[in-house]
């Protein structure tokens, strides 16, 4: 059995490597913590994308809305009414072909391409001419409309199918959208797939066909200029995509390692920017020594482009502009890191002695 003296003298020992155990547990989580945020991808800021937004939003109100015609197409449902006649009165869905049956009329009818209108005096017509009803009467109305949808995905707040139900501009879509979206590039592209014009007064309706079109519209254009050549109305079939901006990394010996987005592409990015973003370089960072990995398009082998950061620094050499995907890697000296970890080292026991010493901590 120890004596109380014993126990007396093995307190101190205790005492302190329950300090030291305390000591590491706050050191190593703030340690991890920092690691973490070394891997992250930093976005451009908020604030230029809450204009953004904010302009498309007061250019889609100032935007004069032209009234047009409904044109009905594949999908949609009709309620056709034939007044005084219920029999001949019903619900009908516009079919993949563009066409509806009625009852009664020995033809199918073509509704797509039409206005309501137009599909109105077509089958007034139809009744009219095989005996049905001597003096018809008919209304037309869209019911479900599923035939003019305007895609909008990629980097937008809300990526969604919307009905072209009246004339939609480009700048309209992308309002109803919720705008762009943190990590959005500067262009939006416009894709719309093969279209054939229909003639209401031809048998098979088909006059015209145009081919595939896409238009790469840059959104600083969109935006500043308000040219009806950048806003270009959208149709049913659209597909309107805004591209991700550009991401460049920067690792090796730099405070933040990590991947930094283009700032929606508008400005040039160099090699001081970057360093900027991610908090310059460390003291046993080899600055004369720095490469840019590139990736080549054409064989997809990253190209190496050696950069001497020292030289641009001190403006003795024009900075480098960087690409998307490319890699900016500042090397580290090994013989200065091994000092600075010993320093680092001594001074860490030093302090947390000191602490422990003082019964501060």
């Amino acid at each position: 059995m120890k004596t109380q003296k014993q126990r007396g003298e093995l307190r101190p020992a205790a005492y302190f490597f329950s300090r030291v155990m305390i000591l590491i547990l706050l050191v190593v989580p703030a340690a991890f913590s920092q690691q973490q945020k070394n891997n992250t991808v930093l976005t451009p800021k908020s604030e230029e994308v809450i204009q953004t937004n904010d302009r498309l939003a007061e250019l889609a109100a100032a935007t004069n809305v032209k009234p047009t015609d409904y044109v009905i197409g594949s999908g949609d449902l009709l309620d056709v009414e034939v007044f005084d006649v219920p029999e001949l009165s019903r619900e009908v869905r516009v079919n993949e072909t563009g066409y509806i049956s009625l009852p009664l009329v020995p033809t199918q009818v073509r509704a797509s391409g039409l206005t309501t209108n137009q599909l109105q005096d077509k089958i007034a017509e139809l009744l009219q001419s095989n005996g049905l009803v001597s003096t018809p009467r008919v209304n037309v109305t869209v019911k479900e409309e599923q035939s003019q949808p305007i895609t909008l995905i990629g980097s937008v707040k809300n990526p969604m199918v919307i009905q072209a139900t009246r004339h939609t501009t480009l700048i309209q879509a992308l309002s109803q959208a919720g705008g762009i979206s943190d990590d959005a590039g500067n262009t939006v592209i416009v894709t719309r797939p093969p279209r054939v014009s229909m003639d209401p007064g031809s048998p098979d309706g088909k006059i015209t066909s145009t081919d595939a079109q896409t238009f790469t519209i840059r959104l600083s254009d969109l935006l500043e200029t308000g040219d009806s050549r950048f806003n270009i109305p959208v149709i049913g079939g659209d597909v309107i995509s805004v591209p991700r901006a550009g991401i460049i990394y920067v690792v090796g010996a730099v405070n933040h390692p990590g991947g930094f987005v283009m700032q929606n592409d508008r400005d040039r990015m160099t090699t001081l920017k970057m360093l900027s973003l991610a908090g310059g370089t460390t003291s046993t960072a080899k600055v004369k020594n720095a490469v840019i990995l590139r990736k080549d398009p054409n064989t997809g082998k990253r190209d190496e482009v050696p950069v001497n950061l020292n030289n641009i620094m001190h403006l003795r050499s024009e900075d480098v502009t960087l690409q998307a995907s490319d890699i900016l890697y500042v090397p580290d000296s090994a013989a200065k890191r091994a000092l600075h970890r010993a320093g680092d080292v001594a001074l860490s026991l030093t302090t947390g002695v000191a602490l422990i010493t003082a019964g501060k901590f």
